[in-house]
């Protein structure tokens, strides 16, 4: 017997995928998970379908769940999602209070990695941005909370890029 009562936290796992369609399923997986904070760093978001009617819902049922949801998002080029997503940007002026989008700035543009990490447990990874290989992990703090940190960064050294008011638009 040992002197803590140590149980065994929830099972890692750690999926790789090298398709556009086992991306998605990597995306939907993760969003379908109990967490508090969604951060997303993507060139553009065009590969994330935020016009989809399925990923709107998806990212609407998380934020409605608690009033502290949020979710975080950098880009390099905001102009996909002001122009092709619709949908997101009328949840982005539903949600204003919580979704933030901002823009890389001149000196990070050169990034050419994709992520999303949810809370600090959960992740989706592309190393190249215009591939669709990459992995997911679920219940790996250890990965999760570098991939945290390094959007902390970048989303440090970004300016806001699109707002859910009309003038902000």
């Amino acid at each position: 017997m040992t002197d803590k009562d140590e149980t065994p936290g929830p099972a890692q796992d750690y999926a790789l995928f090298d398709t556009t369609a086992g991306f998605q399923a990597a995306v939907d997986r993760v969003l379908r998970l109990p967490a508090r904070e969604l951060r997303i760093f993507d060139a553009d978001l065009s590969s994330l379908n935020l016009n989809s009617p399925e990923r709107i819902e998806a990212l609407r049922s998380f934020l409605a769940f608690s009033r502290t949801r949020k979710i975080y998002m950098v880009v390099h080029n905001p102009d996909h999602l002001t122009r092709y997503c619709p949908r997101m940007v009328n949840l982005l002026s539903l949600y204003s209070h919580a979704v933030e989008v901002n823009r890389t700035s001149e000196a990070l543009r050169s990034l050419q990695d994709s992520f999303l990490v949810l809370d600090q447990n959960h992740y989706v990874r592309r190393p190249v941005s215009r591939f669709f290989r990459g992995a997911c992990g679920v219940n790996d703090e250890t990965e999760a909370l570098v991939m945290r940190a390094r959007f902390q960064e970048i989303w440090n050294a970004s300016t806001p890029g699109v707002s859910g008011t009309t003038a902000g638009l």
